[in-house]
C-alpha cells in the first residue's frame, strides 16, 4: 500500500525570517569614452563593465592621460589610484570601427631603425611600406608594431629585412578620432532593429548582467552638456523600471559655462537642474596640474565615505577630504572661494570645495532641488540617499515573494522580517526609528482582489548636523570669585 508509512519522517519548513539582500549604495556607473585601441583584452562598447581595480580597468578600456578625449580615463584616476575605492561599472561609447579617420600613405624618417608615430593609431589597420608604391610588409617578419607608455605606436626594423637601416618608411592607418562622439552617443537610445541599446539606456541592463544595483550615474564633462544632464537627471528615478540612484552632474565653467558662483542659480533654474536625485557641483578642481570634475572625486569621497561607515549611505560626504589642491575654471584659472561665497553656493542647492582647518573637503549638504522644495528626504543628500538605499534593498529582497498566495503567513513573514532588519539599523544608529506595517486602510478590498499588496514602511534617516550654534553670555555671578579665598 503506497500511501502506508510506518516510523519517523521529516519536513522542512521555509525560514520565517527572509534575509536582506546588499546592495553598493555608492556603485558608481559612469559612461564616457575610453582609449579602446590600447586595450589589451578590449571590451565591447555601450556594454556595462564592471572592474573591481585599476589594472583590470586598463587590460578592457586603456589608459590615456588625454583625459579631454577619454573622459572615463579621468575616472579611472581618480576612483581607483587617488580614492582607492572599487568597484566601477563603466559604459564607453567610443566605437572604434566608427569613430576613426583614415591617414593617408606618408613617409616617415627612421632613427637607429624604429619610427614613433605620435597618433592614436589603430594598431590593426597600420600598413607599413618600404615605398610608397610598394608591397606592404609583414608584421613581426620585417617589423615589430607596438604602443609605448605614451600610447604611441612604436615601429622597429626587424635584422636583416628590406628596411633595416633604411633612412625611412611609409605608413598608412586609421587614427582614433574621439571628437567624432557626440552627446547624443551619451544619451544613446534602442536601435528598431535589433533592440540593442546605447549610451545612458545601457544602465537599465546592468542589474540584470551584473546582478548589481547602480547607486550613482555620472557622465564627466559630458554632463556639462544640459541635454546629457537631463537624461541622467530621467534615469535616477526608473533604472530597469524598478531601482532609483543619483545622478553627479557638473556645472560647465568654460565658454558660456558659469565663472562666478553668484551666476549658479540662474543657471540651475535656467537649465532645469532642480532635481532631488540630482546633486550638482561646480567648479572644477586640480591636483599638482592635473584637472578633475567635481563630479568625478565626489564619487570617491562618497565611496569612500560610505565605506567606513559600514556601507549604509546615512553620513553626508560633505566635509570629508577631496584629493585636489585647487578649485579652478575649465582655461586652469584659479577660484578662491571663502567660506561666505561657498555658503552661497550651497544655498542655491550646489555642491563645491573649500580648503578650511581640515584641508580640501566637498561642501555641501543638498540636492538641487533645494531650495525650491525644503522636504527633509529630497533636499539632503544623505537622507535621499538612505531612502533610495532601503527602497532598492525592498525590491531585491522580497523580489522572490512577487506571486505568493497573499495569507496571514506571507503577510507576517514580510512585516517581521523587515521590521527586524529596520530594528537591526535603529540600533547601530544608521536610523533614528523606522518601522513596517501592513494597515487596512492602504489595502481596500478591492485591490486585494486585484492581487495588489501594500506594506507601509514609515523611517527617520539622520540629517547632517548642517549648522552648529554655540550660544555665549557673561554671568555676572562669576564676579564674585574675585573674592574668595
Amino acid at each position: 500500500m503506497a500511501g502506508f508509512r510506518h516510523g519517523i519522517y521529516s519536513q522542512e519548513l521555509a525560514t520565517s525570517v527572509v534575509s536582506t539582500t546588499p546592495v553598493d549604495a555608492s556603485l558608481p556607473v559612469v559612461f564616457g569614452t575610453a582609449p579602446l585601441h590600447l586595450a589589451t583584452e578590449p571590451a565591447e562598447v555601450n556594454k556595462p563593465i564592471l572592474c573591481s581595480s585599476y589594472q583590470e580597468a586598463v587590460k578592457m578600456l586603456g589608459y590615456s592621460d588625454d583625459w579631454d578625449k577619454y573622459t572615463l580615463c579621468e575616472f579611472m584616476n581618480s576612483h581607483f589610484s587617488l580614492f582607492q575605492m572599487s568597484p566601477v561599472v563603466f559604459i564607453n561609447v567610443l566605437d572604434l570601427t566608427k569613430h576613426k579617420q583614415a591617414v593617408a600613405s606618408k613617409e616617415i624618417s627612421m632613427t637607429n631603425n624604429t619610427v614613433t608615430i605620435a597618433d592614436d593609431v589603430i594598431l590593426s589597420s597600420l600598413v607599413v611600406k618600404k615605398a610608397d608604391a610598394g608591397e606592404p610588409l609583414i608584421l613581426n617578419t620585417d617589423y615589430i608594431a607596438e604602443y609605448n607608455d605614451d600610447g604611441n605606436v612604436v615601429i622597429t626594423a626587424i635584422e636583416e629585412s628590406e628596411i633595416y637601416d633604411a633612412e625611412s618608411i611609409w605608413v598608412e592607418y586609421d587614427k582614433v578620432d574621439a571628437s567624432m562622439v557626440k552627446a547624443d552617443d551619451i544619451v544613446g537610445g534602442v536601435d528598431i532593429t535589433t533592440g540593442a541599446l546605447t549610451g545612458l539606456e545601457v544602465i537599465n541592463i546592468v542589474y540584470s548582467k551584473l546582478g548589481m544595483v547602480p547607486g550613482i550615474i555620472l557622465a564627466p564633462k559630458w554632463s556639462e552638456d544640459i541635454t546629457v544632464a537631463s537624461v541622467i537627471k530621467a534615469k535616477e528615478d526608473n533604472i530597469g523600471g524598478l531601482f532609483l540612484a543619483i545622478g553627479l552632474v557638473d556645472i560647465p565653467t568654460g565658454d558660456g559655462g558659469v565663472k562666478k558662483y553668484s551666476d549658479i542659480s540662474s543657471y540651475k533654474t535656467t537649465k532645469n537642474l532642480v532635481d532631488e536625485k540630482t546633486v550638482v557641483c561646480w567648479p572644477k578642481v586640480a591636483l599638482a596640474g592635473k584637472q578633475y570634475h567635481l563630479s568625478t572625486q565626489l564619487a570617491g569621497v562618497i565611496a569612500q565615505t560610505d565605506s567606513e561607515n559600514s556601507d549604509i549611505p546615512y553620513v553626508s560626504p560633505s566635509n570629508k577630504n577631496l584629493q585636489c589642491d585647487s578649485t579652478i575654471l575649465e582655461d586652469g584659472t584659479e577660484v578662491s572661494l571663502d567660506f561666505t561665497a561657498a555658503n552661497i553656493v550651497n544655498g542655491v542647492g550646489a555642491v563645491t570645495a573649500i580648503n578650511f582647518t581640515n584641508g580640501w573637503v566637498v561642501w555641501g549638504n543638498r540636492t538641487s532641488i533645494y531650495p525650491s522644495s525644503t522636504d527633509v528626504k529630497d533636499c539632503f543628500i544623505p537622507v535621499r540617499r538612505m531612502f533610495n538605499w532601503i527602497i532598492n534593498t525592498m525590491i531585491t529582497t522580497y523580489w522572490s515573494k512577487i506571486d505568493d498566495p497573499t495569507n496571514t503567513v506571507f503577510i507576517k513573514t514580510i512585516v517581521n522580517s523587515v521590521n527586524i532588519w529596520l530594528n537591526s539599523l535603529v540600533s547601530r544608529g544608521f536610523l533614528i526609528g523606522a518601522s513596517c506595517q501592513f494597515r487596512q486602510e492602504d489595502n481596500p478590498v478591492t485591490d486585494l482582489l486585484d492581487g495588489t499588496v501594500r506594506f507601509y514602511i514609515d523611517l527617520a534617516s539622520p540629517i547632517p548636523a548642517e549648522k552648529i550654534e554655540f550660544i555665549y553670555a557673561y554671568n555676572v555671578e562669576y564676579l564674585n570669585n574675585l573674592f574668595s579665598e
